[in-house]
């Protein structure tokens, strides 16, 4: 059944445009809130946000809609998503929300939703709501109610359990970080955790407006942070983006190393110390084939799952492994976190540089990546990809890299975008490739 309201990652769009409206947040929490209305206990959610300026009046309409059913609200503020997700399962919620359009400009919100087992919700509960949101809601006699309460602690919980992912015999002393926040929801919790360990640190993108939020800066525009850890002869750079639950990397070098490299380096680590589980790791059909063919050098499996950190979750969760993510960052380590955390990520990569002790350009570089190229097209309207022009151009293009290289298209699920890639080992042929596909899509879109 096709979704109106629900993506690959909650619901998104432009504030105040459908559905992405004060109205339809309201019946987000009403339809929500009556579908995990379970058992005979008093009921509670737990809603975080990052610093976006909608966000405000999102927390309004959701808390009206959960607490005109009888869900009690607590409100946590600007917090990441894994820090909703941790929080939801150790308060023992009965449901999470973060409102949040991740990476995303600030002008987008939306609307992420986990059950009180910390993980995203199934496509079943999905479905559910979704139908709950079109009809008329059951509301709460007027003594049931629920009521709202802010918790002020939130943030010392968070950074307790991200420290606690840090080998305790080690420390960050000696180590200059630059950590850039992306002005979202870990510019007060991220660098707290690092300076309570002991690192030197240059912050950027700490100051968030509610309008500044990804805003030339985060893991989506690094190019801030190369230049300062440059600038600062710092030993590595940290960026996160809008709700932190990715992370990207910037060498002492100024170099940007991807999540594939993260994984990497995070497996064979994991490999050696006997805490690996499975045969492997999870990742996405966007990762590297690079990063596969190492892990086998390395004796260690790549399992690939769709795009989105939901589907490598699933995976995760099906196969019994502990280690999957993306190479746009997202790393989920499921002994530490239900979803992808961007700070304990970069935990565990400065754990590795500390018991190492090689300079992050060295150590980070794991595999030497095949030429790879993601170019996005923007479209207003229709299906580009069903367009008989366009399928001739991405059948000649296949055909044109036989078996040295693979064609990735597919659209977004969180943006108006056709994502297409492609990767081999003539990095010529790749780029041809891509912008014949890309020039095929513009004209059908």
């Amino acid at each position: 059944m096709a979704r109106k309201y629900f993506g690959t990652d909650g619901i998104r769009g432009r504030t105040n445009e459908a559905p992405m409206t004060p109205e339809v947040a309201m019946r987000v929490g009403q339809a929500a809130g009556r579908r995990f209305l379970r058992g005979n206990h008093r009921h509670r959610v737990l809603i975080g946000k990052d610093t976006r300026l909608s966000g405000y009046m999102m927390e309004s309409a959701l808390t009206a809609g959960f607490t005109s059913v009888g869900m009690d609200v607590v409100l946590v503020g600007p917090m990441p998503t894994p820090a909703v997700a941790m929080l939801t399962r150790s308060m023992r919620a009965d449901l999470g929300v973060m409102i949040s359009a991740s990476h995303n400009p600030f002008a987008d919100n939306g609307i992420k939703l986990f059950g009180p087992d910390g993980f995203k919700l199934s496509d079943a509960d999905e479905a559910a709501i979704e139908k709950g949101i079109e009809r008329e809601p059951a509301l709460a006699a007027a003594e049931a109610i629920g009521r709202a309460r802010r918790v002020d602690d939130a943030q010392g919980r968070y950074i307790h359990a991200v420290k606690s992912t840090f080998p305790e015999n080690l420390r960050l002393d000696g180590l200059r970080i630059v950590v850039d926040c992306a002005n979202g929801a870990a510019y007060q919790v991220a660098p707290m955790a690092l300076w309570e360990l002991g690192a030197e640190l240059v912050q950027i993108g700490v100051s968030p407006n509610g309008t500044n939020i990804n805003e030339g800066c985060g893991s989506t525009a690094p190019q801030a942070l190369q230049a300062k850890v440059i600038e600062t002869r710092a030993d590595l750079g940290i960026a996160l983006d809008g709700d932190a639950d990715r992370l990207i990397i910037v060498d002492d070098k100024g170099e940007i190393v991807d999540g594939d490299q993260l994984m990497a380096l995070i497996a064979v680590a994991a490999a050696r110390q006997g805490t690996l589980k499975g045969d492997g790791i999870v990742a996405t059909v966007m990762s590297n084939l690079g990063l596969e063919r190492y892990l086998w050098s390395q004796g260690i499996a790549l399992h690939r799952a769709q795009v989105g950190d939901r589907y490598v979750v699933e995976a995760m969760r099906a196969g019994g492994y502990n280690i999957g993510g993306e190479q746009s960052g997202h790393i989920v380590l499921a002994d530490h976190a239900t979803t992808g955390d961007g700070l304990i990520a970069a935990l565990q990569i400065l754990a590795e540089l500390v018991t190492v002790g090689k300079p992050a350009h060295e150590l980070l570089r794991q595999f030497e990546p095949l030429p790879q190229l993601l170019k996005n097209v923007r479209f207003a309207k229709g299906q580009p990809l069903e367009d008989e022009a366009v399928k001739a151009t991405i059948a000649a293009a296949e055909k044109q890299l036989g078996g040295t290289g693979r064609i990735l298209i597919r659209k977004s699920g969180t943006e108006p975008l056709i994502r297409v890639m492609a990767e081999g080992e003539d990095e010529a042929l790749i780029t041809d490739v891509v912008d014949r596909i890309c020039d095929a899509v513009r004209k059908a879109a």
